[in-house]
């Protein structure tokens, strides 16, 4: 792996090898992002841990967030070193790292808060593995084959990318309830084929770019970036008498300082010899559009997942006969139509993009996307499943359509000395963009519910026995407990009565805590709050499709782009750009 060799000495069959590792490495990478989702409930009932407890749900937001913040901060680092050591050996680094906390995941032994602070570190460590892979996948891919062929091989890619998020829940919700010590170990002997493989057959193709690391950017941008992701994480629990924590001091100052350095970073950025971030690689229309359109699709899809499980968990499913501790299993399952769509599109996606160019299907992907998401908005609540499966394959093989398509088109437009940091911007904005999505669909949700959820669970609760002093206590618990009840498979009513259960008569015990109550009084709260959610998504997709577009390059702005930025490689790389997007 040491030694730069040429694709003609490693033979016609290498670039296959190369998707096929690839994949598999980013498949595993993106399964282990949400696998746990539907797993929390039976890991935290093996360490002993109750989730919900208000002094545990840090460490409830930092199993769900920590693997997607890691990943988010350094990759764009992770892709700088593979143009400068070898994007093979950073990428065959990365999967030894995942593979090895994958083991020492899944052997976790102790329990309460030490068993808990075991696994939020490990997993952090499993997201450096995984930002390792993510950062160098997409470049390893474009460095392998022909301009004719990337759209298919990133587009395959991309599959696994998107996928494997999806597929993680229906891994996790089976394997969870059998041993929740499998929902590690089913990486690890993936892992091992994976390291192995990937250090006896991936190469190095392109010229690696020594330079000097840029410790001042690498830091600003990870100081700047962790602040930002830790307060939308932290913004999401109550904060004093507020129902979030978006006006703790804490969080404020967070966020401001973390935007506050990023901007120092951007400074940086333009005076040092050798950059984190290659901003003249912005000036490429192609790229800095398709980044943009990328970032605005992540925003709009990152936190369909969770609110989509929270509806199905929390109102549909047990409105339809299903127990709580079931539905984490059967919302992975009803929500594979949009894993469906986005399996068949994606490929074929690729390969129109590779003979036909781009830009109608990454924008026409972007636009079914958003009449989905208004159409999700007029679906009722409890609705008919056939209506709601349509929606969810239709969205997905909109997803799909775009997906392919930009990465070729993204990554394409690159110079080939720059693919590995251009890579990593683009990853850190799908995965800042999903962490960010995620705060911004949460901080909706319980938006609308702190309004009218209060007044209609105390009517609801005093109407079947529960005293008018508990009632209202209960009703005015910060609604983030009733979400994340809901979205871990738990029995909302049951957890927020506790011991007050045995003080009601046999009949209004079990009509409260049945299938049918709580998801009543759910279903109008939850709906105003869904329906701002789904109008946040509506228009980050059509600014994705406006970006799509227009990053064509314009042809009397090539020359200037290419001045402006003093790099010859851009300029080139610009060009390259134009002749693809004349075809589209």
């Amino acid at each position: 792996m040491s030694r730069l060799r040429s694709l003609e000495e490693l033979g016609p069959h290498y670039k296959w090898i190369a998707l096929s590792n690839t994949t598999l490495g980013m498949l595993i990478a993106t399964i282990n992002s949400s696998i746990v989702l539907i797993a929390l409930p039976d890991v935290f009932k093996g360490i002993g841990i109750n989730p919900l407890d208000p002094g545990n749900t840090s460490y409830l937001l930092w199993m769900i967030m920590g693997f997607l913040i890691v990943t988010a901060v350094l990759v764009v680092s992770f892709g700088r070193l593979g143009d400068m050591y070898g994007r093979s050996r950073m990428y065959n680094l990365g999967f030894l790292i995942f593979t090895v906390s994958s083991i020492l995941l899944a052997v976790t032994w102790m329990s309460g808060d030490a068993g808990a602070l075991w696994l939020i570190g490990w997993r952090v460590i499993q997201g450096i593995g995984g930002a390792f892979l993510m950062a160098n996948s997409s470049a390893i891919l474009t460095d392998a084959f022909p301009a004719n062929q990337r759209g298919l091989a990133l587009g395959i890619n991309g599959v696994a990318a998107i996928a494997g998020s999806f597929l993680g829940l229906v891994v996790g919700g089976v394997l969870a309830p059998i041993d929740w010590h499998w929902v590690f170990l089913v990486s690890v002997p993936f892992g091992v084929i994976g390291t192995i493989w990937a250090y006896l057959k991936l190469h190095d193709t392109s010229e690696r770019q020594h330079a000097k690391m840029d410790w001042a950017g690498n830091i600003t941008f990870a100081a700047g970036l962790i602040a930002v992701m830790v307060a939308i994480t932290y913004g999401l629990q109550p904060y004093g008498g507020h129902t979030m924590g978006w006006t703790s001091p804490w969080v404020l100052g967070a966020l401001i300082g973390g935007l506050l350095v990023l901007v120092l970073f951007g400074v940086i950025e333009t005076r040092v010899a050798n950059p984190l971030f290659n901003l003249s690689l912005f000036r490429i229309r192609v790229y800095s559009l398709g980044n943009l359109a990328n970032l605005m699709a992540s925003l709009g899809r990152g936190g369909l997942q969770f609110i989509l499980i929270i509806w199905l968990q929390g109102i549909w499913l047990p409105q339809h006969g299903y127990s709580y501790e079931q539905t984490p299993l059967w919302a992975g399952i009803y929500m594979l139509p949009m894993t469906a769509g986005f399996l068949i599109s994606a490929p074929l996606s690729g390969i129109l993009s590779d003979r036909r160019g781009a830009r109608f299907l990454t924008t026409g992907g972007m636009i079914i996307t958003a009449l989905t998401f208004y159409a999700l908005t007029v679906l009722p609540v409890n609705f008919s499943y056939p209506a709601f499966a349509a929606l969810l394959l239709v969205n997905g093989i909109g997803m799909g359509m775009f997906t392919a398509p930009n990465r070729s088109e993204v990554m394409s437009s690159l110079p080939s000395n720059a693919r590995g940091a251009g890579a990593g911007m683009n990853a850190t904005f799908q995965n800042a963009a999903m962490v960010l999505s995620i705060g911004i669909f949460f901080s909706l949700i319980i938006a609308g519910l702190s309004t009218s959820l209060p007044g209609t669970l105390s009517g609801g609760l005093e109407a079947h026995g529960v005293s008018v002093a508990q009632a209202d206590q209960i009703a005015h618990l910060p609604a983030v407990g009733v979400l994340f009840a809901a979205f871990l498979g738990y029995n909302p009513i049951q957890q927020l009565l506790g011991g007050s259960v045995s003080h009601l008569s046999p009949d209004q015990a079990s009509f409260l805590t049945g299938h049918s109550f709580f998801p009543s009084l759910l279903t109008q709260p939850f709906a105003d709050g869904l329906h701002v959610a789904f109008w946040f998504a509506i228009i980050a997709s059509v600014i994705a499709a406006a970006a799509s577009w227009f990053g064509r390059p314009r042809k009397g702005r090539l020359e200037v782009a290419a001045a402006l930025s003093h790099d010859r490689d851009v300029a080139h790389a610009t060009k390259e750009a134009a002749v693809r997007g004349s075809g589209s």
